[in-house]
Parts: C-alpha cells; structure tokens; sequence
C-alpha cells in the first residue's frame, strides 16, 4: 500500500502544475495526429484498402497485424489503424499534463478528457465500418467525428496559449455574425464533401457500394457553400485589418483562414478538372481538416481570455492526485 501511494506520488511529481512545454507540445500533437488521421484514412479509401484488414479488431483471424499476402492494401489499412495507437498514446498524455491543475484550468481538462472518450467511439464506428462492408454513411460518419476532434483539437490549443474562454466580446455583432455565418457555410462544405466523396470513384474499390447520388450534381453544389465561406472569410479579414478593436491574433488567424481556404479552392477546381486523381483528392481532405481548424481558432477569438482562478489549499491537495 506504502508502495503504491509512493508511486503516485514520485508520478504527481513529474506532472505539470500549471500550462509549461510539455503540455503546449502535448496540445500540438493532438491536433496534429488527427490531421495524420485524416491523411491516412484518406489513403485507405482513395486506394481502396478498406478491407485491407478484412476483419476487425484483428486484421486477419488471428493476427493483429496484416501478413505479406495481403499485399500493399493490408499495409494501407494496418498503417492507419496503428495509427490509433499513437492517437491514444497522446491523448493519454494530454490528459495526464493537465490533470494537476485541472481546478484552474477545467476548459484545459475537459477538452483533454473528451478527446480521450471519443478513441473507443471511433473504434466502434471503425469496426461497424468494416462489418457493414464500408457503408458510405458509415465512413462519412468516421469523418464527421474525425473533423469533430480537430475542432476540439483546435480549441485545445488555443485555451493552452489564449487561457480560458468566455471573456468580453472582442468585435461588433456584425463581425461575429459573419464569423458564425461562414463557419455554417464551412460545416456544410465538408458534409457536401463526405457525400460527393461516397458517390463518386474515390468511395472505395470497384466492389465498394456507393451512396447512389448524383456525383456530378453534388460537386456542384459543393462548390456553393465552399464560395459562401470564401466570401464570408473575406469580410473578416477586411475587418479584422479594420476595425479599431481588432487584435492582432484576430488579423493573424482571418489571414491564415483565407490562405487554407485560397489552397483548398484551387486544389478542388484543379481535382475536379483532372478527373479527380488521388493524390490531390487525398490533400483535398487534409486541407478540410486544416480548413476546420482554422475557422474554429477564428471563431474563437471574438472572445477575450477569462480570468483563471488561483490556486486553493485545497486545490494543492487534490492536485497530488
């Protein structure tokens, strides 16, 4: 027993007490892995490896790992799920860094903490994935989620270096109706995307169901919302390069909004008029992650920082876990 609360107390030791290095680079890497998931779930479908490892926890009957006979698709398909390895390994760390000072900073441990829960629902909607035979709605849904954690990502690595949200409204109702306006448009882009993408050739191999909707007529309407958000972004960088109240985090993420967006727009036009070859499909998607990230950090600096509380005696001694 002495041994056990000596070792958590020599583990508290080494945590954090409040936001250093170690919990920035954590923040980072959070966000980071998700975009590689992205990227590489991308990979799996544009290749059509989704059943690379055809069956699910294991790839094969008994190996977790695919085998040389399954060739460059099981490698394709193992390569991003070992993935979600690293994925739980941060998010673990993530939440271990924040977890002594989570009384001050509860914003910090509640993003942690909800990246933490939503590893076994993706796992879940991966095995359901592969035991369907690639569902289109099914893998759409994969992304859904997937670009719901770079939102919380996103916002966990804003909080670790602006504080605590909640603070004084920064910019005019205006400027924040656009903001909240062209993060809808930014929203149904990306579910257009999911849906041009599992009716068209990039939804799997030729065996793959697809959705059964109008590819052609998707990707133009597509395109609508993706020029809404242009517009949109437009208004607030002219804003933010404006208006007296501006910060210069506003100006710095509405600039950095609009160049994602000036890629991603000219990566699609470029995809759709090559007849939609892999590589560019597959930046096309790491770029909507991007895209998500950075209208969810604009989004948030329409806000000020809020006060962070000070530490209690109490609070010290929760904090030794």
């Amino acid at each position: 027993m002495n041994a056990a609360v000596s070792a958590r107390s020599r583990l508290a030791a080494l945590l954090p007490v409040a936001v250093d290095a170690r919990v920035r680079f954590f923040a980072w890497a959070s966000l980071v892995v998700q975009i590689l998931l992205i990227g590489t779930g991308g990979a799996v479908r544009l290749t059509g490896s989704g059943l690379g490892c055809p069956t699910w926890p294991q790839c094969v009957p008994g190996s977790l790992t695919n085998t040389p006979e399954m060739g460059i698709h099981g490698v394709i398909e193992f390569t991003n799920r070992a993935l979600t390895g690293v994925v739980v390994l941060i998010a673990i760390l993530a939440f271990l860094s924040v977890i002594r000072f989570r009384a001050q900073r509860r914003d910090l441990f509640v993003l942690t903490l909800l990246q933490g829960l939503s590893i076994p629902l993706q796992a879940v909607i991966g095995g359901i994935t592969v035991l369907t035979g690639l569902n289109s709605y099914i893998v759409g849904l994969h992304f859904v989620v997937s670009i719901a954690l770079v939102v919380l990502t996103s916002m966990l690595v804003f909080r670790v270096y602006y504080g605590p949200g909640g603070g004084p409204r920064l910019m005019p109702t205006w400027y924040r109706t656009v903001a909240h306006v062209t993060s809808l448009f930014v929203a149904v882009t990306v579910v257009v995307g999911i849906l041009t993408t599992g009716s068209g050739p990039h939804a799997g191999d030729a065996t793959t169901p697809r959705n059964g909707l109008d590819t052609n007529l998707l990707q133009h309407l597509h395109s609508w919302p993706a020029y809404a958000t242009l517009g949109g972004t437009v208004l607030l960088v002219l804003g933010a390069l404006t208006l007296p109240g501006a910060s210069a985090r506003t100006r710095r993420f509405t600039l950095i909004l609009l160049a994602v967006e000036l890629v991603q727009i000219a990566v699609g036009i470029t995809q759709a008029r090559l007849g939609l070859p892999e590589l560019l499909v597959g930046i096309h998607m790491v770029l909507a992650g991007l895209l998500v990230g950075a209208m969810t950090v604009v989004v948030l600096t329409l806000r000020g920082k809020a006060p962070v509380r000070h530490a209690t005696s109490e609070d010290l001694t929760t904090a030794k876990l």
